[in-house]
């Protein structure tokens, strides 16, 4: 208890000096850190090897948690990006004279400390770090023991650059494996000021219904996709494809497959190259038959209840055939999880409907919902994406980790 309040205060105290670096020494540290990354290549592939020994690679978490060469280029990049994105600080919101001559300022702040919770994912250690840096937050790190090793060396040579260049290595901190102190950061009032969960729905209830500090709800994502009347088989065989089969594992992957019952006997070109990846379905009774004896054998499953609203996080689908646009809207409704959905359709009023009526932070019409990505939205590295309606929704990035405050001036008004 003693050790966590003490990092807790650290954390605090970091945050007052990190409102007084300068955006330029920011963009400098965090280069450094991109340069440190890379130059620590093997070390960081060595203790992520570690993690990865300890999991079965058919576990659906074995992809999030594998570090490559490339996708540690891939993370340095990402650092170096944020790097060049303007600063989302003391920006000018809003601003009022009043006719009492006060001025008023409304101007974007740190949220201040901000603690993140993942699973396995030893990127989101990187990620973090340079979105919080950058728009002037410090972090709590709680990241997953499947992942101990990776995010130790990753903090560890992050704070190593800190310390060399001079400022505060606890702008970021690792906190210790132990499950307690997941209870402690929730626990954290009047230190922590936001936390943010990523990874399974699962993990994110339980900080929402333990936390006593604001949560901002990321990750857990149950993707949905309808294939119209009027759909191009063309592109619905490209965007299921693509959106189940890119990578599996993360939030943005599809989950369900709704088909117009008008286009069933299009269904086996649709979804012909899932084989290939050796893609599950569990088929409702009227997508099964048309599949039967035209997708193979061994991967097509008669679906239950439990097949709808399962975010799969595996090489799994589920199909459901509807009747009308309308069913399919009420079917999302009734099993997304509010992330990203999509339609295929050439119809203009359909597709209108749709993104109308579907309640989600991201609404695709003849795209991929693999799209759903900080870096793909042109906003750089993210550090997730929130499935709720207050403060942010969507991609999170530099901008949705500020808050605001005022400043007023006078030349000595009192209120009478």
């Amino acid at each position: 208890m003693e050790k966590m309040k003490q990092l807790f205060e650290n954390a605090q105290l970091a945050a007052r000096d990190l409102n007084l670096l300068e955006t330029k020494k920011i963009d400098e540290i965090l280069c450094a850190v991109a340069n440190a990354t890379e130059e620590n290549m093997q070390l960081i592939l060595s203790e992520n090897q570690k993690d990865l020994d300890r999991m079965e690679p058919t576990n659906p978490k074995y992809d999030r948690l594998q570090l490559t060469e490339s996708r540690v280029k891939e993370i340095a990049q990402g650092i170096r990006d944020v790097a060049k994105l303007p600063s989302p600080l003391n920006l000018i919101l809003d601003e009022t004279i009043r006719p009492n001559g006060l001025i008023l300022k409304k101007i974007s702040v740190p949220f201040g400390v901000v603690g993140i919770i993942y699973e396995a994912r030893p990127n989101v250690s990187l990620d973090v770090f340079s979105l919080c840096f950058k728009s002037g937050n410090v972090c709590l790190l709680k990241g997953g023991s499947d992942a101990a090793f990776s995010n130790r060396v990753i903090v560890d040579i992050i704070q190593n650059v800190l310390e060399n260049c001079g400022v505060n290595k606890n702008f970021v901190t690792l906190l210790p494996n132990e499950r307690e102190a997941t209870t402690e950061l929730l626990n954290a009032v009047g230190y922590v000021d936001l936390i943010i969960p990523r990874g399974s729905s699962n993990l994110i209830n339980f900080v929402r219904e333990n936390a006593k500090i604001p949560v901002i709800e990321t990750g857990a994502g149950i993707c949905h996709t309808y294939f119209d009347e009027f759909g191009n088989k063309e592109i619905a065989e490209k965007i299921v494809y693509n959106a189940k089969t890119r990578r599996v594992s993360v939030c943005n992957a599809l989950d369900c497959l709704i088909v117009n019952e008008k286009r069933l006997s299009d269904l086996p070109f649709v979804c012909g190259r899932l084989a290939e990846k050796n893609v599950v379905i569990y088929a409702d009774a009227k997508s099964y038959s048309f599949l039967l004896g035209k997708y193979p054998d061994q991967l097509l499953q008669k679906a239950t209840d439990e097949s709808f609203g399962t975010e799969f996080l595996d090489y799994k689908m589920a199909i459901k055939t509807v009747e009308t646009l309308k069913q399919a809207t009420e079917h999302i409704a009734r099993f997304s999880s509010k992330h990203s959905e999509a339609i295929v359709s050439e119809n203009v009023e359909n597709v209108s409907y749709f993104q109308k009526v579907v309640d989600a932070a991201c609404v695709y019409a003849n795209a991929s919902t693999a799209f759903t990505d900080g870096g793909q939205f042109g906003l750089g590295a993210e550090i997730g994406i929130s499935t709720q309606k207050m403060h942010a929704r969507g991609p999170m990035a530099l901008r949705e980790l500020t808050s605001y405050k005022w400043l007023i001036s006078g030349n000595g008004q009192v209120r009478g």
